[in-house]
C-alpha cells in the first residue's frame, strides 16, 4: 500500500538527492587549478537539472514509439534499444545544458574546463533524478526504504552520469586547439558514453542485489582512470593532438 508523501519527505528527498551531487561535485571542482565562476557552476548544474526533465519527457515518449515498433522483437534485444535509446537521450541532454550554459562563453578558456562543466551538467542532471526517485520510493516503501535507494544511486547511478559525462568532456577537451575536430569528437564521445551508459543499466537491471557491488567496481574503475585523464588533459599545449 503506497504511502502518503508529507513534506517532510519531499524535505528529505530534496536533501537525499541534492547532497550527493554536490558532494561529487565539491570532489571534482579540486581537480581544477583555476576554478571557474560560481556564476557558470551554478548555471551549469541547473541546467543540468532542467534537462533532466527535457530527457524524461523525451524518454517517456520513445517508450511508447519502440513499444509500437520493436515489440516482436526478444525480450533481452528489445531492452537493450530501450536502454540506448534512453541514454543517448540523457547524454545528449547533459551534453546540451553543458553546452548552453557554459562551453560557448569566456569562461571556456582551458581544455579542463570542458570536463568540469560536462561534470557539472551531469551532476545537476543526477540530483534531479535522485529527487524523483526518493519521492517515488517514499511514497511507495516509506523514508527507510528511500534512505537505502538514496545510497545506492550514490554509488551507482551519480557515479555513472559523472563518468559518462567525463567521456564527452574529454571529446570535447582534446579539441580545445582544434576545433575542427569538434564535431567529430563529440560525436565519438556521445556514443561512447551511451554505450557504457547502456551496458551498466542492462547489467543492472539483470543482475541481483548480490552481484550490485560486483557492477560498480568497473565504475570505480572508470574514476581511477578519469583521474589520469584530468592530468592528461591539464598537461595539454596548442602543439599538442
Amino acid at each position: 500500500m503506497a504511502n502518503t508523501i508529507t513534506s517532510i519527505d519531499v524535505f528529505f528527498a530534496f536533501v537525499g538527492g541534492l547532497l550527493p551531487a554536490l558532494l561529487w561535485l565539491w570532489f571534482w571542482l579540486r581537480e581544477d587549478l583555476h576554478p571557474e565562476p560560481r556564476r557558470i557552476l551554478l548555471l551549469t548544474f541547473t541546467a543540468g537539472m532542467v534537462m533532466a526533465i527535457v530527457a524524461l519527457f523525451l524518454e517517456q515518449g520513445t517508450n511508447v514509439l519502440i513499444t509500437k515498433w520493436f515489440v516482436f522483437l526478444p525480450k533481452w534485444l528489445f531492452s537493450v534499444i530501450l536502454l540506448f535509446v534512453w541514454a543517448a537521450i540523457e547524454e545528449i541532454a547533459k551534453y546540451i545544458a553543458a553546452r548552453r550554459a557554459a562551453l560557448r562563453l569566456s569562461s571556456f578558456d582551458e581544455p579542463v574546463d570542458a570536463l568540469i562543466y560536462l561534470i557539472t551538467a551531469a551532476l545537476g542532471f543526477a540530483a534531479l533524478e535522485n529527487i524523483l526517485f526518493l519521492l517515488k520510493v517514499f511514497g511507495g516503501h516509506g523514508m527507510l526504504a528511500g534512505l537505502i535507494t538514496g545510497n545506492l544511486r550514490f554509488l551507482g547511478a551519480t557515479l555513472l552520469h559523472v563518468v559518462s559525462s567525463a567521456i564527452v568532456g574529454a571529446s570535447v577537451a582534446f579539441s580545445f586547439f582544434h576545433k575542427e575536430k569538434l564535431m567529430r569528437n563529440v560525436l565519438g564521445g556521445l556514443l561512447f558514453a551511451t554505450i557504457l551508459h547502456t551496458l551498466f543499466n542492462f547489467f543492472i537491471i539483470n543482475s541481483g542485489d548480490t552481484n550490485l557491488f560486483k557492477i560498480l567496481i568497473p565504475l570505480w574503475l572508470a574514476v581511477v582512470i578519469l583521474f589520469f585523464i584530468f592530468e592528461k588533459i591539464k598537461g595539454l599545449k596548442n602543439n599538442n593532438f
